[in-house]
């Protein structure tokens, strides 16, 4: 079967094929009857078997729109006419908690914590042009431009290219690693320092790492996708336009930014006595109004 051609043909990036690939292998293995006659009560079983497993309710779902795809390529590429068994009361409920971000001090400590230039860079660059962690990893010198301190992000997250600017402490701290950067024939930026694959790109999971490795070292809880929430909200906070942030971090959806605006007490506070002032001056204008 052809299964990961149709997903390539989708625009799935690389790490998506490999997470739909492996999720259908563990559904057919799971399973107990043919493919074609799986039936809409097989996936509430399944459902069960993956919450028994204490899989979060966000990975049961991306497991079911896995299956999904899987059907739907089944019928459109194998002809295979086996009916679709996922149904939208298969979808789990999902809290929806509010974006995580750094104080300014916590920021500040989290840096403090790192030494090498290389971390720095890459962690500088999450933070301040909300680069994702896989966006990182994949960035080569051809697509900076340091002349308009801004970088092209190519085949982001849903296959979609954007434009990113750099604050001058994100390209002192790029231009600082670039300087010690050994020499190498890796196109990609950010190369492993140590052990056997010493001069390879870094990759999404060993940067995750060393991001653990400093929330440990600075007594923070926080991830890599905490400094791509920090920069929406410090960006909020200093009344940058809600469109203006939703096109630096390649939200589809103006709702997914707007969640930032839940957070960011400081505008909220800063447009509530500004307003409240308004309102005084006029009531004291006018005296006789209630």
């Amino acid at each position: 079967m052809n299964w990961r051609r149709f997903l390539k043909r989708r625009n799935c990036s690389p790490n998506t094929v490999k997470n739909y690939l492996n999720i259908i292998k563990h559904f057919v293995i799971w399973l107990d009857v043919p493919v074609e006659a799986v039936t809409h009560i097989n996936v509430s079983q399944y459902i069960d078997y993956l919450m028994a497993k204490r899989l979060r309710p966000k990975t049961i779902n991306c497991h079911l729109n896995s299956i999904r795809q899987f059907y739907h390529y089944l019928r459109e590429d194998e002809h295979i006419q086996a009916p679709n068994p996922i149904r939208k009361s298969h979808t789990l409920r999902m809290p929806r908690p509010l974006p995580r971000h750094l104080k300014d001090e916590q920021a500040d400590l989290f840096f403090k914590a790192i030494k090498g230039q290389r971390d720095r860079a890459m962690f500088m660059l999450m933070l301040r042009c909300g680069l994702r962690v896989e966006e990182v990893a994949n960035l080569t010198l051809k697509i900076i431009d340091f002349k308009r301190r801004r970088i092209l992000v190519e085949d982001g997250k849903g296959a979609k290219d954007r434009i990113v600017y750099m604050s001058n402490d994100a390209i002192l701290s790029l231009a600082a690693y670039l300087k010690v950067r050994p020499p190498t024939g890796a196109k990609k930026i950010f190369l492993v320092e140590k052990g056997p694959l010493t001069g390879q790109p870094i990759s999404i999971r060993g940067i995750q790492k060393r991001m653990e490795y400093y929330a440990r070292k600075a007594s923070l809880r926080v991830s890599c996708h905490h400094l791509r929430h920090t920069m929406a909200t410090q960006l909020l906070n200093a009344d940058a336009e809600l469109v203006s942030i939703q096109d630096l971090l390649g939200h589809n959806s103006i709702k997914t930014t707007q969640r930032y605006c839940r957070v960011s007490n400081l505008k909220v506070q800063r447009d509530y006595y500004k307003a409240m002032e308004v309102i005084m001056q006029r009531m004291a204008c006018n005296p006789d109004n209630p």
